[in-house]
């Protein structure tokens, strides 16, 4: 509850600061072409929006599978979707080879959910329906639809500060002025859209936990998950890189989750039990300057903070 109510708090500040910078484009007058900018924006989005799932077929490369080429992977999206009262989403196979799944489309009627080929041979049955229930609670939780309102915020402020800031009016000062807050806005909410995206990390791991699945088996997948983006070649990393914030894990900071989650593995099995969960769950973790700094920059939690979590929910 206290994610879902961080998430609304989060809505409600990021349409907030959009209004005191209407406000203060009101107060200040001299500007009033804001209107055209900000319905621009809202265009753009709603575009994108639109036409987004088809992107992201064709930038991974996504085959729709039937039940009877993949009757496992139906079988447990089909009861991880009745559990979590949403209609059955599309099932599909991404040809791509580094081990992930994600969730995309325009509402929860329109939802699919995807696994690479990859991940189909590094995870055992528990740990895979434990990623699947995670992108089911995507689903539920309308991510796709919040995520994109959110990024509607710094793009309007971007309009603005690109329309204001270099205005050679007989107003030119306030123009100028209202450029630089909108810009700084602009900087500000690109953040708390990154923040954003770290909630619904943890939301939607909270939620395959509700939906069945034990801790254990989704910290053991993030692990198995984070060697195998490790194996993959940096080109390949690149190829996803703009599609990434869709993945279960940043598979970006891959290496450095290794280095960090070696700690949890305490009997280097290759996997995180529940007896290392409870050991961590009683540990402190102290995070450095610059990984403080990664996940601030970053769509995805710290890994060891997000493995961490999912020790409170057991």
């Amino acid at each position: 509850m206290w994610l879902q109510a961080r998430m609304y708090l989060l809505v409600g500040l990021m349409f907030a600061i959009l209004y005191a910078l209407i406000a203060a484009i009101s107060t200040l007058a001299g500007v009033t072409n804001f209107g055209f900018f900000a319905v621009l924006a809202v265009f753009i989005v709603f575009i994108q929006y639109m036409i987004g799932p088809k992107m992201v077929e064709l930038s991974m490369r996504v085959k729709y599978v039937s039940e009877d080429e993949e009757p496992d992977l139906h079988r447990m999206i089909g009861e991880l979707a009745e559990n979590a009262g949403i209609p059955k989403p599309r099932v599909g196979i991404s040809n791509i080879q580094i081990p992930n799944a994600f969730a995309f489309g325009r509402s929860k009627r329109d939802a699919r959910v995807c696994v690479t080929r990859g991940i189909l041979n590094i995870l055992d049955k528990d740990e895979l329906r434990a990623v699947l229930g995670h992108e089911i609670s995507h689903v539920r939780h309308r991510d796709m639809a919040i995520m994109t309102i959110l990024s509607v915020i710094p793009l309007i402020c971007y309009y603005i500060a690109l329309s204001t800031i270099f205005s050679r009016g007989d107003d030119r000062g306030n123009a100028a002025l209202i450029g630089i807050i909108a810009f700084i806005f602009y900087f500000i909410t690109n953040l708390l859209v990154l923040y954003g995206s770290r909630i619904r990390e943890y939301y939607a791991d909270a939620g395959s936990v509700e939906l069945g699945n034990q801790p254990q088996h989704l910290a053991t997948a993030l692990y198995k998950l984070a060697y195998g983006s490790a194996k993959v070649s940096k080109e390949s990393l690149k190829e996803v890189e703009g599609a990434k914030a869709f993945f279960v894990n940043d598979v970006s900071a891959a290496r450095e989750d290794i280095k960090e989650l070696r700690d949890i593995d305490l009997d280097m099995s290759g996997t995180i039990d529940r007896d290392e969960l409870i050991y961590l769950r009683e540990r402190a973790i102290k995070l450095s300057t610059s990984d403080k700094l990664m996940e601030i920059l970053g769509t995805h939690p710290n890994m060891v903070k997000r493995i961490k979590h999912l020790s409170s929910l057991m």
